[in-house]
């Protein structure tokens, strides 16, 4: 790459950042810093083109598609048959397999679900050779339940802290009401569930909060539906689902925790295809096609409980909504522009709508929501080196509001965000990869509190932010991989920057066991003020001058075996440190009137734990099973006399085991079971009644066991389901049949105390699902 080259590049990022800023109203005041990630981004290729200029090894690159789709296929494995090179397909479904010497080659490839092929071509020196692949999905059958905490790449299985959830699995898992993301990825070791009716992610001892939720590159700032019970994804238009539970690379940044990435389907190529799916709460349908430029896809879902509210309604049951309904759509267009170019258009909108008559002249109404969007150009500089360019504009809003007898109050929370990111990796030969990139845009945070429309509390935040990394992958031998990075993180508001070093190590003790070790910094300028119960109410704030971001290290390190025949067995022992942990002060009586930093408190953390995977086979039954020992604290000022304390959402133990068995050619069984030590809670023991003089009223005082010192009862649950699939007019139907609590097991979400006039104190355990529930959903594709 030439001097003229790299200018052109260099010069045309920041020319797209600037425009950006200007198109939204972005001040450039900040345009040096801009200037500098963009610098960071290049520098790390244009070191790495001088050393491969004069080789003259051969290539092989191109991209893995489904063959009935045309859907490119992330991390698709490829491999050269009798050593131990390889490659797998990136986020694009791209790959590169370089240093190749002049012969004749063997390529094998294969992907989870897909019939595997072998590939012979013939390289000579210095040749570069495009080679597309198309992989046939298996034939038609119910299939087996391939549940993998990641996916048939030998290089994504390998990868430290990496999970990944099959679509088809997330689909066929008996769950509460509806097939859903989330929930799925709390079936795996090291992610943890609040209640049945939360599906937020717990992960490794840290809050929702501390992990950055991607769809198709772009943040999702709430992701959830009725409080919590559903995730906003649909599962008609997801592609893939990636987790990366800790110590993730350089190219992910912002949250101190973990990382889900989120890519919604292309669209098919080659002809037009559709679902419709009919619930008990929710209906989903999706539609996807070719245009002469490439592909399209629609999805939309909607809940369906209008029926059932209408009938609790004509029972006189209290407290049931006028309104309760959630509304989503997903979208993507692309553009096929050139071998060597794609420019791709994703939407996601949705929202709830709440209204509750309270009491009588008293009404609560919510409404909240996110809306996503992004274009993304992906490029190919070269065989050897790709990339990816990315506006994105994401979207939030809570509406709160009560009114009583006349008298209205409301809360307006709106969370804006626009970004342009761009990354990019090289593949000199087979020892090394470099990958750089940078993320650039505007946070815009606004809340209003009115009431009897009077302003009451407002506050509005403006910062930009940016952020540049730099990744090394080097393989000095066939048993060692040593993946070094930097990430540089900078936020407007307090002047914040921040370095985060990162650095993983893999050891190939056999060629089916690896040793691995990972570490890393971490910051995050943002924190969400939220209801563990309900998520509607999510409010985010951010970091300002006396008000520091929070920062942690982690440290992992597991083993990883794979048998011949599929069977796996891993296991990952970790330990992060949470610093700068900030949140709203419990015990403030009003905000108004407060500078921004006095809000808040600031406390720290720490979690460790040892997790095991287990994947296989046992005669008819296939499954998997994970094991969470783990433990995690908290400690802030004037809470629990400013000693550590385990948080609600402490669990000890955790299992899950899910496995799956073939009936019938048709029909499939499926079984899932959870059980976790039960949540920490804070039980008052008893009150005493004090009297300052005998002219005032007593004061009531409760008696309580420390913070968070208690805990509930351990919770376990039995789930089955039964899928059949057949055809009904010469399309296809999937037909399940679901039992969530099928042993009636009465887990406890909360307990309630009364505090008698005797001064005693009375419990009341308020159960979660009282009894077997019973789902039943119709699937049909066409």
């Amino acid at each position: 790459m030439n001097c003229d080259a790299q200018g052109a590049i260099r010069a045309a990022i920041l020319k797209t950042i600037s425009h950006r800023c200007v198109e939204h109203g972005v001040p450039l005041t900040n345009r040096p810093i801009l200037k500098h990630f963009a610098t960071l981004a290049l520098l790390i290729l244009v070191c790495s083109t001088s050393q491969v200029q004069a080789q003259d090894t051969a290539s092989i690159s191109g991209f893995v598609k489904d063959a009935e789709s045309g859907e490119t296929l992330i991390l698709a494995n490829l491999r050269i048959s009798g050593s131990l090179l390889g490659a797998a397909t990136n986020t694009s479904g791209y790959y590169t397999i370089t240093g190749l010497p002049a012969a004749t080659y063997t390529i094998l490839v294969s992907y989870i679900g897909y019939q595997s092929q072998e590939i012979q071509i013939d390289l000579s020196a210095d040749e570069h050779s495009r080679l597309d692949i198309e992989l046939s999905p298996l034939g038609f059958e119910v299939g087996e339940i391939v549940v993998t905490a990641e996916a048939d790449s030998e290089e994504e299985q390998r990868q430290l802290g990496a999970s990944r959830m099959q679509t088809a699995t997330i689909r066929k898992l008996p769950t509460i009401l509806e097939p859903d993301v989330f929930r799925s990825l709390q079936l795996l070791p090291g992610v943890k569930a609040a209640s049945d009716y939360s599906s937020g992610l717990y992960i490794r001892g840290g809050s929702p909060d501390q992990t950055l939720i991607l769809l198709d590159r772009t943040t999702v700032y709430n992701p959830s539906h009725f409080f919590g019970v559903f995730s906003t994804f649909n599962p008609d238009a997801i592609k893939d689902v990636r987790l990366f539970k800790g110590a993730y690379p350089a190219s992910y940044g912002g949250r101190i925790g973990s990382v889900v990435d989120i890519y919604n389907k292309d669209g098919n190529r080659n002809s037009r295809h559709g679902t419709v799916s009919l619930g008990l709460l929710a209906s989903r349908a999706m539609i996807e096609g070719p245009h002469k430029w490439g592909s399209w896809m629609l999805a939309v879902r909607r809940s369906t409980v209008e029926p059932i509210l209408a009938v609790a309604r004509n029972a006189d049951v209290n407290g049931i909504p006028d309104t309760f309904y959630f509304i989503d759509a997903n979208g993507k267009l692309n553009l096929d522009l050139s071998q060597n170019d794609r420019v791709s258009m994703s939407f996601y909108a949705g929202k709830d709508v709440v209204v509750v008559p309270i009491v009588e002249d008293v009404d609560a109404e919510l409404r909240y929501g996110n809306e996503t969007f992004s274009v993304n150009w992906t490029h190919l500089f070269s065989d050897r080196l790709f990339s990816n360019f990315t506006f994105t504009r994401s979207h939030y809003f809570s509406n709160p509001s009560f009114e009583f007898a006349s008298t209205y109050s409301e809360q307006d929370n709106q969370v804006t965000d626009y970004s342009v990111k761009g990354d990019f990796e090289f593949i000199p030969d087979s020892r090394r990869s470099f990958k750089a990139g940078f993320w650039g845009g505007q946070f815009r945070f606004d809340l209003l509190n009115e009431f009897d429309s009077v302003d009451v509390f407002s506050l509005r935040t403006r910062s930009l932010y940016g952020n540049g990394f730099a990744e090394s992958i080097y393989r000095p031998s066939a048993q060692w991989t040593i993946t070094t990075g930097v990430r540089g993180s900078y936020f407007e508001n307090g002047s914040f920057f921040r370095v985060e070093p990162r650095l993983s190590i893999e050891r190939r003790l056999t060629d089916r066991l690896f040793a691995q070790f990972g570490t890393g910094r971490f910051h995050q300028f943002l924190t969400l003020v939220s209801n563990e119960a309900f998520s509607g109410l999510d409010v985010w704030l951010t970091s300002a001058a006396k008000v520091p971001p929070a920062h942690g290290d982690q440290f992992v390190t597991g083993l990883k075996y794979r048998s011949d025949s599929g069977f796996r067995l891993e296991w990952e022992g970790y330990y992060r440190t949470m610093q700068n942990l900030f949140t709203l002060d419990p015990f403030l009586p009003d905000v108004a009137g407060l500078d921004y930093h006095e809000m808040f408190i600031f406390g720290k953390g720490y979690a460790w734990g040892s997790e095991v995977f287990v994947e296989g086979r046992i005669g008819p039954f296939t499954g998997f099973a994970g094991y969470t020992y783990g433990k995690t604290r908290r400690r802030f000022p004037a809470i629990n006399e400013d000693a550590y304390y385990a948080p609600k959402y402490d669990r000890t133990h955790d299992l899950n085991v899910t496995g799956s068995t073939q009936l019938t050619p048709t029909w499939q069984l499926t079984a899932v079971f959870n059980y976790a030590t039960g949540q920490a809670y804070t039980e008052p023991s008893s009150q005493y009644r004090l009297t300052h003089s005998p002219f005032q009223v007593p004061d009531t005082n409760v008696l309580v066991s420390p913070f968070n010192g208690a805990r509930l009862p351990a919770y376990h649950r039995l789930d089955v389901g039964a899928t059949k699939i057949g055809r009904l007019f010469g399309a296809e139907y999937e037909l399940q049949l679901q039992v969530v609590n099928v042993y009636n097991r009465s887990n406890i979400w909360f307990p309630f105390f009364e505090f008698e006039d005797d001064g005693s104190v009375t419990r009341e355990d308020v159960p979660q699902i009282p009894i077997p529930i019973p789902n039943v959903a119709f699937t049909l594709k066409f």
